[in-house]
């Protein structure tokens, strides 16, 4: 049975509204949610916002329809980049967070986000028209890479004009990256935004998704995403060992020579 996980759920400080979004998503049968922090800087030396502990924001947590398990919860940090310097590689304030994600406002942003920025999720603009055209080449960095993009549904149930970029905007990506690393997601304010699995599969075909890549989006993609954070969080770097082209070239020759002539091994 596939797992359903929605990984944008919006922080709020209200805990009762939070738990109802809690329980509405375990109600439509997400297995996991992460709640958002949406962090914007706007002044210097301006704190990222610290997560509440899981327990505290919502206590028991409820069962998952059709599952008999409690749903998963997740914290995210997502920085809204309007300068390169808004976002800061390594820095001590992300490693509460088990996800991270970046919203490039720029080309030039969104291309280092593409190929520099070590995330897990890139947010695509769904709320106005997008300033500049998505390119091939910082796409393909970022899908190399295992770096997602997300595009997020709940702006466009709150007004007609927002609805319509969402699906300009979808469309434009998909057109771009063929369908490949990318994740649905609601960005709810409130439990009224949520929508169930299936809702999504068939927005994601609005979209210009396939069948097969919009469920992906929603489950297995998802699951490629935190499997991506585990690794940012823990992997500090990878040593790969290879022959030297002379010691097989030298083998090569050895084993072709006749068995008189073969060097003694001691």
């Amino acid at each position: 049975m596939a797992l359903f996980m929605d990984l944008n759920v919006l922080f709020c400080a209200d805990t009762k509204r939070m738990k109802s979004l809690i329980e509405t998503a375990a109600h439509l049968g997400f297995s996991t949610v992460a709640i958002n922090y949406v962090f914007e800087p706007k002044a210097k030396k301006q704190e990222v916002p610290s997560p509440m502990p899981i327990s505290e924001l919502i206590g028991k947590l409820p069962m998952v329809q059709g599952h008999s398990c409690p749903i998963r919860v997740l914290n995210r940090l997502t920085v809204v980049m309007s300068e390169a310097s808004h976002f800061r590689p390594n820095a001590s304030e992300y490693r509460p967070f088990d996800l991270l994600a970046v919203q490039p406002t720029t080309e030039k942003l969104f291309h280092a986000a593409c190929m520099l920025c070590d995330v897990d999720i890139i947010c695509i603009l769904v709320t106005e028209r997008l300033p500049f055209f998505f390119k091939r080449a910082p796409i393909n960095g970022s899908i190399d890479r295992g770096v997602v993009f997300e595009v997020s549904y709940a702006s466009a149930l709150r007004d007609i004009t927002m609805r319509r970029y969402t699906i300009a905007n979808a469309v434009c990506l998909m057109e771009s990256c063929k369908g490949k690393n990318v994740i649905l997601s609601s960005a709810a304010e409130k439990a009224l935004e949520l929508r169930g699995p299936y809702d999504i599969v068939n927005l994601g075909v609005l979209f210009g998704l396939s069948d097969t890549d919009s469920k992906e989006a929603v489950t297995s993609t998802c699951r490629a995403v935190l499997l991506h954070a585990e690794a940012r969080k823990t992997a500090s770097g990878i040593v790969y060992t290879m022959k030297s082209q002379q010691k097989v070239l030298r083998d090569t020759a050895d084993s072709e020579a006749p068995a008189a002539k073969r060097p003694k091994s001691t």
